[in-house]
């Protein structure tokens, strides 16, 4: 018997999220006693270092909370970012370079602030195309189970890449297995618009409040303060190819919007001692409840429940699901499903009622 690419032996869809990191780094934590002095000499009170990249930082949350995964990434098999990831349990699917991944370094403060120190990585000139088969090989079925459900493309680009990689790496995952495999994306800048731009289907992506106003305009603080707001301009990027935005706004939450509505949430009361990958564990958390078949707002309590444990451990320690708690976020309806802004005569908006 035959069996769709993403779905098992046993009829189950698949839950694997394949995630796909084109410039990883071997992240190093500093973490001060007090503030960071500019020009001082300042004994560090701890240090780490973790593979990193946003996608590798989904990789090791869905791997820590006991998902199905793989990460893809340029890099050597003697790499300390390749040798981390093994060291973890985390299976990868990696082209090899001949060049070392870059460091990045970040420094926290007992406030939770936090500094980034990023190298730009080394360069992928003229290895795109062989990188996207690799993407496109990696979301099939593999000896032990079905293709991906996911394919996350997250963070920047190296060096070498044109504008559109991202777009490329869309196209080459379309053209193998078509809607079989959904994708979501978590980037920034020039790439992100020239993905936007290329008119490539989407089916997640997930912005914060800087990246959400490059693309459509609008204040990044007006959108922390204005969930309404927020969700209104997340909802622009649905006419632009986009199914779904998941867009994080730190403290202030989260909102999700979709073709089964708009919500919001409330960050809870935490501590916070690194916001270190926290963006990335809120888009993990967001893909393990929609692989279990949560409903839309359990997917954004969720992602905010995961953001928040993220940001209340040291340094880039990722948590996993059981170390979350959803059911402390409170979940809210903007917009029901007949009512999105992106569709044509939109009814005025009704009162947010509690889910």
């Amino acid at each position: 018997m035959s069996t769709d690419r993403n779905t098992s032996t046993s009829g189950r869809p698949s839950t694997r999220i394949v995630t796909v990191t084109p410039n990883p780094s071997l992240d190093r934590t500093i973490e001060l006693a007090g503030e960071l002095q500019r020009g001082a000499v300042q004994r560090a009170t701890r240090s780490t270092a973790e593979p990193g990249g946003k996608g590798v930082n989904v990789s090791r949350v869905v791997v820590a909370s006991g998902g199905d995964t793989i990460a893809v990434l340029p890099g050597d098999e003697l790499d300390p970012v390749l040798l981390g990831l093994a060291t973890r349990g985390i299976p990868t699917a990696a082209m090899a370079i001949g060049a070392p991944l870059r460091s990045n370094v970040t420094v926290t403060e007992p406030t939770g602030t936090t500094t980034k120190l990023n190298e730009p990585g080394p360069s992928l000139a003229g290895r795109l195309d062989e990188f996207a088969a690799l993407v496109a090989d990696s979301a099939g079925p593999t000896p032990t189970g079905p293709g991906a459900r996911w394919v996350v493309l997250a963070g920047s680009l190296p060096p070498g890449l044109p504008d559109d990689a991202l777009a490329v790496l869309v196209r080459a995952v379309r053209a193998r297995h078509g809607d079989d495999v959904r994708i979501a994306v978590d980037s920034s800048g020039v790439p992100f618009t020239a993905l936007l731009q290329s008119g490539e289907r989407i089916d997640l992506v997930k912005p914060n409040a800087e990246e959400l106003a490059e693309v459509v305009g609008g204040d990044p603080d007006e959108y922390e303060r204005d969930l309404d707001a927020a969700a209104a301009a997340a909802d622009r990027l649905r006419s632009r190819g986009v199914d779904s935005v998941l867009l994080t706004l730190g403290s202030a939450g989260a909102v999700l919007v979709g073709p089964e509505g708009s919500f919001a949430a409330a960050a809870p009361r935490i501590v916070a001692r690194s916001t270190v990958g926290a963006g990335d564990s809120s888009l993990a958390g967001y893909l393990l409840a929609e692989v279990a078949g949560a409903r839309p707002e359990e997917r954004l309590a969720q992602a905010v429940a995961t953001g928040a444990a993220a940001a209340a451990l040291p340094g880039s320690d990722v948590p996993a699901l059981d170390h979350t708690d959803p059911s402390a976020v409170e979940v809210r309806i903007l917009r029901p499903a007949t009512m999105s802004a992106a569709t044509p005569g939109t009814a005025p908006e009704p009162t947010p009622e509690p889910v």
